[in-house]
């Protein structure tokens, strides 16, 4: 989406399931994401994005807004992690119980970690988290909250600064166009 927002052309390589064995050992960690600059490999989702974000005036206008908007994608990442029980449950990739695990983790993890974001909203009053334009603080938050709203909509209910933002954000000419095109995938 960083790519998306900053009008910069990309080439997004889905791999398939049967293909993901072999290709595995080469990566950097054994996992993906993994952007390739210049046939080198930068891996793990958030190092890409602040690589990114950086490259394309997206990280903040100075070290501090920087540094504001890396402890907002930090504090998703940690809501990510809370959450990835359910998540994996509930996107096949493990046997569980769904709803049991919905209710023990997804939803106060919901409750714990939501308020925060809504914080950085109001205080900000900008319509951004961060300064007075878009960040990659605004693209990780509104994707998750996008996310979350396709889940389980009800669980946005309670915070409707953060359905506005990410409304706002997704309706960005740039990132619109790039969500109506890019493929589905369950992350």
């Amino acid at each position: 989406m960083i790519f998306a927002a900053a009008g910069k052309q990309f080439e997004d390589v889905r791999i398939k399931r049967e293909d993901w064995p072999t290709l595995k050992t080469k990566m950097p960690f054994g996992q993906i994401p993994v952007l390739e600059i210049d046939g080198k490999p930068l891996a793990q989702s958030y190092t890409i994005g602040r690589y990114l974000a950086r490259q394309f005036g997206l990280a903040g206008k100075d070290a501090y807004e920087e540094g504001v908007c890396d402890s907002i994608v930090d504090q998703f990442n940690d809501f990510f992690g809370e959450t990835l029980p359910y998540k994996r449950v509930a996107w096949g990739f493990l046997q569980g119980d769904k709803e049991k695990l919905k209710q023990e983790i997804y939803v106060p993890a919901v409750k714990k970690h939501m308020p925060l974001f809504v914080n950085f909203l109001k205080n900000n009053k900008s319509g951004y988290l961060v300064g007075d334009g878009l960040t990659w603080a605004d693209i990780v938050i509104a994707y998750g909250m996008g996310d979350l709203d396709e889940a389980d909509s009800e669980l946005l209910d309670d915070f409707p600064e953060l359905r506005t933002h990410y409304k706002k954000i997704h309706s960005l000419p740039k990132l619109k166009e790039y969500l109506e095109k890019r493929p589905k995938c369950p992350f």
